[in-house]
């Protein structure tokens, strides 16, 4: 398999804690947090699409 091609989080700011995705060639998603790299969760593209869904709508308005 090739090497994942990391993406930072629009929403991490410049500074460390920043929040990387990738995908592989099946579909599956990648995520890691900068301050530990080596350490990475696998999802789905739709439990991660739910779980953004569930976050923003705690939210409360803009």
């Amino acid at each position: 398999m090739p090497p994942l091609t990391w993406q930072k989080s629009t929403y991490s700011a410049e500074a460390a804690n920043c929040v990387y995705v990738a995908t592989d060639p099946t579909g599956t998603v990648h995520l890691r947090e900068s301050d530990t790299p080596d350490t990475t969760l696998t999802t789905s593209p739709a439990a991660l699409h739910t779980l953004i869904r569930a976050l923003t709508s705690t939210r409360g308005p803009k």
